[in-house]
């Protein structure tokens, strides 16, 4: 397998082709099984053959993870409680954040309160050896901006674990005056949009998760690729990249993408 590339096949079947400790970050935003209406994937498999599945690749995952690795999830609620026990009673990793990204414009429901957040599940192998860039994603304090207190951090300070996001927020994403991550879903008149994946993943995010845990030149590895934008934000980092996409169509639009960027 080879790198700044990526591949149009089953996640566990090409993580099955990397060799045993060789990526430094997975982030993975894999199907919710809620019903979505993927091209090819069926998005609503029994209950147990979908936690299978999901423990399946996990251990793939932290197969390929070196020892300092980091792995982030992204997960809805209805199986963020069983693969986080999946991830770390019975695979081993680290909960080491556990992250709420709220959204100011929600999904749309009936007869139940509007779905507006996702969990960002922050998973390491060693307790005591992993990448944390905070320098990286520092931002001012309170102390800093309100207070004008001499004894402030002059670095500032780590946002806190619950990131909401507004749809007003287009061009600086992370304000200075919060310790909460501003950052909405990528809706449909946003410039970064797309337009052919409705579940695409905010640049803003991606690029937080990928300074925080990973460093120039590091693997960066994506198993859903999706829209593509973890190897495109990667790629802008100076990250090595790679990642599988199962849908022929996403992966043709993801190689468009990733041309046209041109980082």
């Amino acid at each position: 397998m080879k790198w700044n590339t990526f591949y149009n096949c089953d996640c566990i079947e090409g993580m099955r082709g990397i060799t045993s400790g060789a990526v430094d970050l997975v982030f993975a935003d894999p199907p919710f099984n809620i019903g979505y209406s993927y091209d090819i994937y069926h998005d609503k498999l029994d209950y147990r053959k979908y936690l299978d599945w999901s423990a399946e690749w996990i251990n793939e995952v932290w197969r390929i993870l070196k020892s300092d690795g980091t792995f982030w999830l992204a997960i809805s609620d209805e199986f963020a409680a069983e693969l986080k026990v999946i991830a770390t009673r019975d695979i081993g990793f680290i909960c080491r954040s556990w992250v709420i990204w709220y959204y100011t414009f929600g999904v749309n429901c009936k007869r139940k309160f509007t779905r507006s957040h996702v969990h960002l599940f922050h998973f390491i192998k060693d307790k005591n050896n992993f990448t944390f860039n905070d320098d990286a994603i520092r931002i001012p304090s309170a102390r800093q901006l309100i207070y004008n207190d001499k004894r402030a951090n002059p670095k500032g300070r780590l946002p806190d674990d619950t990131w909401i996001l507004r749809p007003q927020e287009t061009e600086n994403v992370f304000t200075p005056d919060k310790d909460i991550w501003t950052i909405n879903r990528v809706c449909g008149t946003f410039k970064e949009r797309e337009g052919w994946h409705n579940c695409q993943m905010p640049e803003a995010v991606i690029e937080r998760i990928i300074k925080v845990s990973s460093n120039a030149n590091d693997k960066v590895l994506d198993p859903f690729l999706g829209s593509g934008t973890t190897i495109n934000v990667a790629k802008k980092l100076k990250r090595k990249f790679t990642g599988f996409e199962i849908s022929k169509e996403y992966f043709e639009q993801c190689k468009k993408r990733l041309k046209n960027k041109g980082h």
